[in-house]
């Protein structure tokens, strides 16, 4: 049986003299440490005297940049967008509870596999911090209450047992807590409890999964996705992943970025100084536009997911309708088309590239990125 790979070729040549082999250490780094469905596997690493190669999965579907330059309109449905984000925010919430900022998400790096899902890719600006996830303790819960923003894990795992406003992993309650609370209802006011266990667990803590303190001076990313505080040098955390996630938001629902502008200094000067703006068409639900008002907040120590990081952003009731536990099992919006048979027998399909780049590399251009560093 056959099957096909992605290889990322580097040139080592090339990588020293642009000063980038710390960064593809660090990007072959971050890859074998990862272990999450909607994130690479590295299968294997190997170099000759000129290249160093990285063998990854082979995802057919593209990017969605490309994916949603095939939509009406060049733009994702409401439906279709959130399916995408709530995947990408998984994959940020996993990489940040490593302590890795991602910095680049656009929809060029996020891929669609054979199966429709997501695979994020492309960590050559990432930042790996130390970090470790702690318990925060939090105020008195009530399970009672629909705006709760816990939910109760129960002991089944059968789909009808699960509830789709939980935020696993970040939040849990034992099971018998939640019968303790229904009971209350119906108990005698005179009778008392010979331990009272409701009020000697509660409050439960919190687990934060979030480097806050995380702090670089680097300067890159894109520039039409590059957050306000890496533009004016101040330094920045995780909350630039916030950032880029509501840009990312904003660009499949609309087909644009709020802030690009007829070059590129323009465009940072709108980042740093314009205030967010929505087009009329297409129509889009007041709870998309609130999260996306809430990420892109200029100052990131009010962002939405500063504090709590994913914890926060998965409260937000524009995802209301995403089961969290069962979100692999969610029909994509799209499904690529299987190989065809001749790519599968390991044919070349296609021309020779006549650009002189090497077939079957991504070569990105270098006027659209920002690639400086101030230490």
């Amino acid at each position: 049986m056959r099957a096909c790979f992605a290889m990322k070729v580097m040139d080592k040549a090339l990588l020293a003299s642009r000063k980038k082999l710390v960064r593809a250490q660090t990007e072959r780094e971050i890859l074998h440490c990862l272990d999450h469905p909607f994130l690479p596997t590295l299968y294997t690493h190997f170099e000759t005297d000129k290249f160093s190669c990285l063998v990854m999965e082979f995802c057919p579907g593209g990017d969605l940049h490309a994916l949603r330059q095939k939509q009406p309109g060049k733009h994702f449905t409401e439906q279709a967008a959130r399916f995408y984000v709530a995947e990408v925010l998984l994959a940020l919430e996993y990489l940040h509870m490593l302590g890795i900022i991602y910095r680049d998400l656009k929809p060029e790096n996020v891929l669609v596999r054979d199966d429709g899902h997501i695979m994020l890719s492309d960590f050559d600006l990432s930042l790996r911090c130390t970090f470790s996830p702690t318990l925060v303790k939090s105020s008195k819960l009530d399970f009672n209450s629909k705006n709760s923003g816990y939910c109760v894990q129960p002991a089944c795992v059968a789909p009808s047992c699960i509830q789709p406003s939980c935020m696993q992993p970040t939040c849990f309650s034992p099971r018998f807590l939640l019968s303790r609370s229904n009971k209350d209802k119906n108990a005698n006011p005179k009778s008392k409890p010979k331990v009272d266990v409701y009020n000697q667990v509660l409050p439960l803590p919190e687990l934060i999964a979030e480097p806050t303190n995380a702090r670089s001076m680097s300067f890159v990313g894109t520039h039409e996705y590059l957050a306000p505080e890496i533009i004016k040098g101040e330094g920045h955390g995780s909350a630039v992943d916030w950032w880029t996630f509501g840009i990312f938001l904003y660009e499949l629902l609309f087909g644009k970025t709020p802030f690009k502008g007829s070059g590129n200094r323009a465009t940072l000067f709108n980042v740093v100084g314009e205030p967010l703006k929505f087009p009329e068409t297409p129509t889009v639900s007041f709870v998309a536009k609130d999260l996306i008002r809430a990420l892109l907040v200029k100052e990131p120590q009010q962002r939405l997911g500063y504090r709590r990081g994913a914890t926060e952003v998965k409260q937000h009731p524009f995802f209301q309708s995403i089961n969290w536990a069962l979100i692999r099992c969610t029909t994509p919006p799209d499904v690529p088309k299987p190989l065809k048979n001749d790519i599968l027998a390991g044919k070349v399909v296609g021309a020779p590239s006549t650009s002189g780049d090497v077939a079957g590399i991504d070569v990105k251009p270098s006027d659209k990125y920002l690639d400086m560093d101030f230490f």
